[in-house]
């Protein structure tokens, strides 16, 4: 899948595109399915609410799932992060986040290369994000918010929360995201199962708690162009990864063929 020329104008304008419906329902079936298993998993790399039982986000589970390694190397997710960068991306991060309904927390406003600059000095923003909705995102089920135009200021002054929830995160100031706000304005994409964000990993962002019944599970992959990786290795692996291993694609039918494997995830590991 490769962006026309007005989606790269669109995305240098507003830092984000939003593709509503990308994948069929059979494919999103094939996801929904995997997921109670994982939640269900007793493993560091998931971290729950501050509650301890409800599972906020799920780490790196392309190293553990075979279908969410087929969603790692699928072409509708990786083939237009490449196209942007012109060379090749690994996988940084990978992770599922579970907005449970009643119980999701709250996502602070922050940038994802803030984060990724100052904890794993990845050393430039050659990195971004692309999601998929695994569950129909509304206005009630805490769908993302974006200040569009924001990538542009570069990386932002931010604060280590480590109390508001159950996750760390480089937090923007309340006048910083006002400012942003009263120029570049407020979006929340939202849409059915399948729809497929790709945002840019300086566009600050967040997400209000989850108050509805409806769940609001979103994969999450953070794919860094190969000659950009991480030079810090302070977090654990399956947070910020230390394999630079270029992602080689799958079929673009890949989910839905049984004698197709993700796993398992390619091991060219270049540690510190």
């Amino acid at each position: 899948m490769e962006l026309t020329p007005s989606q790269r104008e669109q995305f240098e304008r507003d830092g984000y595109l939003f593709f509503p419906s990308l994948f069929s329902a059979a494919e999103m079936k094939v996801l929904r399915d995997e997921v109670p298993r994982i939640y269900a998993e007793q493993r560091p790399e998931i971290v729950r609410e501050k509650d301890g039982v409800t599972p906020r986000t799920s780490f790196a589970a392309h190293t553990y799932s075979d279908v969410f390694a087929k969603l790692a190397r699928h072409p509708r997710m990786v083939q237009p992060v490449q196209q942007v960068f012109g060379e090749p991306v690994y996988m940084h991060q990978f992770k599922i986040n579970g907005k449970q309904a009643f119980d999701g927390d709250v996502w602070q406003w922050h940038q994802d290369f803030g984060t990724w600059h100052r904890d794993d000095a990845m050393p430039e923003a050659r990195a971004m994000n692309v999601s998929i909705f695994l569950d129909e995102v509304n206005e009630f089920n805490g769908p993302l918010w974006f200040i569009p135009g924001s990538h542009r200021e570069g990386v932002v002054e931010a604060g280590h929360d480590t109390r508001t929830t159950s996750y760390p995160l480089w937090t923007l100031d309340n006048s910083k995201v006002r400012e942003l706000i009263e120029r570049g304005g407020i979006v929340a994409p939202k849409g059915p199962p399948g729809s497929m964000l790709m945002f840019h990993s300086c566009l600050v962002h967040g997400s209000p708690p989850n108050m509805s019944p409806w769940d609001r599970v979103i994969v999450y992959l953070s794919l860094c162009t190969v000659s950009n990786h991480i030079r810090q290795f302070k977090r654990p692996e399956w947070i910020a990864h230390r394999d630079f291993t270029p992602i080689q694609m799958l079929g673009d039918d890949c989910l839905l063929r049984e004698d197709v494997r993700g796993l398992p995830w390619p091991t060219g590991r270049q540690a510190a």
